[in-house]
């Protein structure tokens, strides 16, 4: 059995498609299956795809972003939100927010998803937690 932790009895979250988490600046990685996934979802070819949206940063790739600092995908909603990496599947169940409970409430601060929604189970977490799974909108 997995080691009691804050959030044993689960956390509530359901993403309103508001934005804040794709308009703020910072990475959103991707790797070669989910680069296929979304060139194949624009009608691109994955060397069109990384030609017009892939920035290399030392081994990594990331999206790259408007020059407002949005992600280079957010229009009044995520154009590619069926195939969206897993950086922003699992938000905001990534393992730095789920350190403490400090941690969660600073890392959800402006996410109105958080604390109202769906119930996400221990279990259910901890699998987004290692990248697997996805979490839902409202």
């Amino acid at each position: 059995m997995a080691r009691s932790c804050w959030y044993d009895d689960g956390l509530e979250f359901s993403c309103t498609q508001c934005g804040h988490c794709c308009t703020v600046e910072g990475y959103v990685w991707v790797d070669g299956k989910e680069v296929g996934r979304i060139a194949s979802h624009l009608g691109l070819s994955e060397t069109e795809f990384g030609k017009k949206y892939l920035r290399r940063v030392k081994r990594r790739l990331s999206l790259t972003e408007k020059p407002n600092k949005e992600c280079i995908f957010w229009n009044d909603g995520c154009q590619i939100y069926p195939v969206r990496p897993t950086q922003c599947r699992t938000f905001p169940f990534w393992r730095e927010n789920l350190t403490s409970i400090e941690a969660w409430e600073e890392g959800t601060e402006e996410c109105p998803g958080s604390g109202s929604g769906r119930h996400y189970s221990r279990e259910e977490i901890d699998a987004l937690k290692r990248g697997r799974g996805a979490t839902s909108a409202e």
